[in-house]
């Protein structure tokens, strides 16, 4: 655990902290133990003594009950200082995963060719310039109405988000996923649990005053529907695919994405989130990050898969996948999506057990991002785009746009 937290950029002491701690729980609980087993003998002699001794043992009795009630405090102090260090610390890094900060990630694999938009004779245009030239996207107005990191989506940019999430679950209840629409508002239990009440909290909404939360990802809501469960083993894998609405403050980002949809406070997402086996999660982490790379396939859209370096990955997940599409105005890749292992670490917390063969114990947890809307928009409308502001539909969401081939600009 000591190493787990250097690698993440961690605080290694609170390991140690905790260490502490749980000795001081454990004698403080022994000495409980010990004064309560003098406090029954005391109580079985005290009827029978006389005189003196009858005198001595009563005076006894009444510094023992001072004793006891103080070691019981201890007790408890001790026991919820340990409870608190532990769910401060991040999960426990998978070996496997790359050690380093934002950078230091792994390239997996590159899918797909960007295009060579020079050679084709024209300076792509961005997302919001396309946007407007489609009449796809308003992000004056949503600033007006909203504030910065706003945006509407209007005609063929609603019908898009509307396709692609249409078209996320299908491929995701043809895979077994079961549909889950999630709630945006959860309790402290639901997000603490889950892990985002840690280095991510800045980044959450809270509603002071019906104390919940605004769900960052629908993650969360999965996460938790289990919550104080035990599942048999025989119904694992549970795989769900929860359609929310997404709310990010976007905290410690100034000056970053100002400009379009790539970073905003509000937007949609497909989640894909499985319960399943210690035992089969990295398997079923692999499973996740293939139907992730099935997805943008269809899209046509050029890739890579990364594996996030260590000081990256977020305090639930020991290791995690991200999948970035290539936007041509930028020049680089941005991630367009990211599937996370976090072994046991949500199903303790939130004291979610599995059943087998008599045996209770905890299960593994994974999540994957089948759509996020906005970025897989950006990508579809600068990689797709044509010299005259037209967009070429990939072939997999025609059927959504009752067969039309493109977007074309709006007179």
């Amino acid at each position: 655990m000591r190493a787990s937290q250097r690698a993440r950029g961690e605080d290694v002491e609170l390991v140690d902290a905790l260490l502490a701690a749980d000795e001081r729980r454990r004698s403080s609980g022994s000495r409980f133990d010990e004064l309560r087993n003098e406090q029954k003998l005391l109580g079985k002699q005290i009827p029978k003594a006389q005189g003196e001794e009858k005198a001595a043992l009563l005076a006894r009795a009444g510094t023992l009950a001072a004793d006891v009630k103080a070691a019981d405090a201890e007790q408890g102090q001790a026991k919820e200082e340990a409870e608190r260090l532990v769910r401060s610390l991040a999960n426990l890094i998978d070996p496997a995963a790359p050690v380093g900060g934002e950078e230091d990630f792994v390239t997996l694999e590159e899918i797909g060719t960007p295009r060579d938009f020079a050679a084709e004779g024209f300076e792509p245009r961005d997302h919001v310039e396309l946007g407007q030239i489609l009449g796809a996207i308003d992000t004056e107005r949503g600033a007006k109405v909203a504030g910065s990191r706003s945006y509407y989506l209007t005609g063929p940019g609603a019908l898009l988000e509307l396709a692609l999430v249409n078209m996320a679950i299908a491929q995701a209840t043809a895979a077994g996923f079961i549909p889950m629409i999630t709630p945006a508002l959860v309790r402290p239990a639901a997000m603490d649990g889950t892990g985002f009440l840690g280095q991510a909290a800045e980044n959450v909404y809270f509603l002071e005053e019906e104390e919940r939360y605004l769900v960052g990802t629908s993650e969360v809501p999965l996460a938790a529907y289990h919550m104080d469960e035990i599942i048999e083993a025989e119904k694992l894998p549970l795989r769900y695919a929860g359609y929310s609405s997404c709310f990010r403050r976007e905290a410690g980002t100034y000056g970053k994405d100002t400009r379009g949809i790539i970073r905003v406070h509000q937007f949609e997402k497909v989640e894909m989130f499985v319960y399943t086996s210690p035992e089969e999660a990295e398997a079923e982490h692999r499973r996740l990050l293939q139907w992730e790379k099935d997805f943008l396939n269809a899209l046509e859209l050029p890739y890579r898969v990364i594996d996030v370096a260590s000081g990256d990955l977020g305090s639930s997940a020991a290791r995690k996948f991200d999948i970035e599409a290539w936007i041509p105005t930028q020049g680089k890749y941005r991630e367009v999506t990211s599937t996370s292992n976090t072994t046991e670490y949500q199903s303790r917390r939130l004291s979610i057990r599995m059943r087998e063969e008599g045996r209770v114990r905890p299960l593994a947890t994974l999540n994957g991002t089948l759509v996020a809307v906005p970025r897989t928009i950006v990508a579809i409308l600068e990689n797709h785009q044509q010299a005259d502001g037209s967009v070429v539909l990939p072939q997999a969401l025609r059927p959504y746009f009752g067969g039309r081939t493109t977007l074309d600009p709006v007179t």
